[in-house]
């Protein structure tokens, strides 16, 4: 047989495992078609929500999924999925004329929407997801994604896997009448966004990713506004030495004007606190402190934010009746009357944003002594909605004594920044809070959901999504339990719950991951003798009442953190599915705060015995503090460890890092224990 033949003969032979790898091969490729129809006249935000619709289906089934936009292209054989709004979709509104879908501009209403199954002329049956208006439509199709196609909203933080679908699961659900929420300005506050922008890429800015699908995942919650804050250069970034130390800080105004352009594209409104210390265009502080003298100074850089500044394409004007450059109370340096110069300030403020955005939102935020102010009279024009601050925690320490006919809405925290760190899970105090407000005070017009860094805390801003879309409907448990077994098996769902519900309880009294660190560096300061350094502010003198202030409800928290952790391992060994998630959201943070609390327990008891000395002269007593040193390092040095090795998922490397974590309240370190053991030294 020549060569020749016989490469013949091995090509005959080899056609046969050819034609079963490709018979394979295709019969992998989608077999089938959905076509989403969209109307001739849908904008740019609703094709993006379809276009996200497209995304989910590819990954939850094996089929073609394409987009058009006249129904009489669609070949007879594919699944047909009619999409829009009755002005933007012409057929949805054909349908609705016909009686065979209930779908118009006031029915179900703004930001309300449907999910039907009906039939068209050919008997062939479709389905229809409509809304009253581009937000009904998106948030129909992001809780079709969710409920139908097992896509998570916040899939990009929590890593949870789609699971793989078939056709017929797409016409599984009943038809649904989706009611507009009951807040309908639902805005998320970027705020101490730190850890978010210092993770990856460069300091003090997210990285476009980040930032995206910070959006991205928001919207899907029903979030339809977002506060940009931290992103036009606060004050600290460029003037605090704790900030300048990590960064030479400098506001990128091309890069926000493009997060506006995308959140603004996503369908969310965008919310600016027109505070005048901006790195954007800063206004010097001895200027924010006396109203008369410098009133046209604060209209002036108003007017340059509106002329000049990304600024301009504000849909929500917000302003709060504070120091106008730093985040604190006003204290007139012209012997001025702050109630008076706040109704003079938003009377001109709100004049400047109708000349220039007269359909735009104005949004007074009575943060802090904004309250206390509200209570004693102070009043803007009629035309501003009143937000009502929390206190940090989900509570009030302040609550109106009248709301006076004015249009009222919420300021809450789904974190805060003394315990910026380690969520405090809150589900039930989401509940009765904002029932409350809600029935007491018809406070229902607008919320402002601050999220800190928001990965932390995913939550309770979720927990605050649901409560303002239904409030009759959420209750705590039912959201506890369906969140948890979103993620996990049933059992290790009843132990992340009982975990978080502990560490719920360690952070009682507004004590946070944060405000443990200001206790250690009381402790510190006591030990070694120095001033306690404040960022932003004058140190302040060591005293030994602030280290004893703390003693008792720091063992409680140690007890009550240590049953959290506890219970956290029992969820971790039972775990089935996203084990990984399970370790970063659940049992990571309790194990962070685990180590605090033992660090700071072991300088209590040094500081304990330091005072007794002072009070004996008993040398024995420095022998006692020198033999916990050895203790004090090994657990400063496993507060480090822990925090660098952090997240098993790969994403998030980097994220707990002390080098670029937020510096509020500082951080301990070896050079501070050695101060310490210099200065006992000395006493010897």
């Amino acid at each position: 047989m020549t060569s020749k033949t016989l490469r013949f003969s091995r090509v005959l032979l080899l056609l046969p495992i050819i034609g079963l790898f490709l018979l394979y091969a295709f019969s992998k490729e989608p077999t089938s078609s959905i076509y989403l129809v969209v109307g001739k006249q849908a904008n740019e935000t609703e094709l993006n929500t379809v276009e996200d619709l497209q995304n989910d289906l590819k990954k939850t089934l094996s089929a073609k999924v394409e987009v058009v936009a006249n129904i009489n292209d669609v070949p007879k054989k594919g699944t047909i999925i009619l999409l829009g709004t009755p002005q933007s979709n012409s057929f949805i509104a054909s349908l609705n004329t016909s009686k065979k879908i209930q779908i118009t501009s006031v029915n179900p209403g703004p930001r309300g929407g449907i999910w039907a199954k009906t039939d068209l002329k050919n008997k062939k049956e479709i389905i229809v997801i409509a809304g009253s208006d581009v937000q009904g439509l998106q948030y129909a199709i992001y809780d079709y994604s969710n409920e139908i196609l097992g896509v998570d909203p916040v899939q990009y933080w929590t890593g949870k896997e789609v699971v793989k679908k078939e056709l017929k699961n797409l016409f599984a659900f009943e038809n649904r009448h989706i009611a507009p929420p009951k807040v309908p300005l639902l805005c998320y506050f970027e705020n101490d966004v730190d850890e978010l922008a210092n993770y990856r890429g460069d300091l003090l800015e997210y990285d476009w990713e980040s930032y995206t699908e910070l959006i991205n995942s928001l919207v899907r919650l029903r979030y339809n506004a977002i506060q940009i804050f931290d992103m036009l250069g606060r004050p600290e970034f460029f003037i605090r030495p704790e900030y300048k130390e990590l960064t030479d800080y400098q506001v990128d105004v091309a890069y926000v004007e493009k997060m506006i352009d995308y959140a603004q594209k996503k369908g969310m409104k965008v919310a600016i606190d027109f505070a005048l210390g901006y790195q954007i265009h800063p206004m010097s502080a001895d200027k924010a402190t006396c109203w008369k003298d410098y009133k046209e100074d604060w209209i002036t850089a108003w007017r340059y934010y509106l002329e000049k500044t990304p600024l301009r394409k504000t849909d929500i004007f917000i302003l709060r009746p504070r120091h106008q450059v730093w985040d604190w109370e006003y204290k007139s340096s012209c012997g001025e009357d702050k109630i008076a110069v706040f109704n003079e300030v938003y009377k001109s403020f709100g004049d400047l944003v109708d000349e220039y955005k007269p359909e735009a939102d104005k949004v007074l935020v009575c943060y802090s002594d904004g309250m206390e102010m509200w209570n004693d009279g102070f009043r803007p024009p009629k035309d501003w909605i009143v937000a009502w601050s929390d206190h940090g925690f989900g509570d009030f320490e302040h609550l109106p004594n009248t709301t006076d006919g004015y249009n009222f809405g919420t300021y809450m925290h789904a974190g805060y920044w003394l315990n910026h760190t380690v969520h405090n899970p809150y589900p039930e105090k989401v509940e009765s809070v904002m029932k409350d407000m809600f029935s007491s005070y018809n406070a229902d017009k607008f919320c402002l959901v601050n999220g800190q860094n928001f990965r932390p805390f995913l939550l309770n801003i979720e927990a605050y999504s649901e409560v303002c879309n239904d409030p009759e409907s959420f209750d705590a448990h039912s959201f506890y339990k369906n969140w948890t077994e979103r993620y996990f098996n049933e059992v290790s769902a009843k132990h992340a719950i009982t975990s978080m519900k502990s560490l719920q309880e360690a952070q009682k009294n507004r004590i946070g991951y944060v405000q443990h660190l200001w206790e250690i560096r009381e402790a510190i300061s006591y030990l070694s003798d120095s001033p306690i350094q404040r960022p932003g502010k004058s140190p302040v003198a060591h005293d030994y009442k602030r280290v004893a202030n703390d003693l008792e409800h720091v063992k409680v928290t140690e007890e009550l953190i240590d049953l959290s952790v506890q219970e956290a391992e029992k969820g971790l060994k039972e775990i089935t599915e996203n084990e990984i998630f399970f370790h970063d959201y659940v049992y990571l943070p309790v194990v962070l705060y685990q180590d605090l609390i033992g660090f700071e327990r072991t300088l209590h008891e040094m500081a304990v015995l330091k005072k007794e000395f002072e009070e004996t002269s008993n040398d024995i007593l420095l022998d006692d503090i020198k033999a916990l040193f050895p203790e004090a390092k090994t657990q400063l040095d496993k507060i480090y460890q822990n925090r660098k090795s952090g997240d098993k998922s790969p994403k998030w490397d980097n994220w707990y890092n002390p080098k670029i974590r937020r510096p509020n309240n500082g951080f301990p370190t070896f050079e501070m224990l050695d101060q310490i053991e210099s200065n006992l030294n000395a006493k010897s």
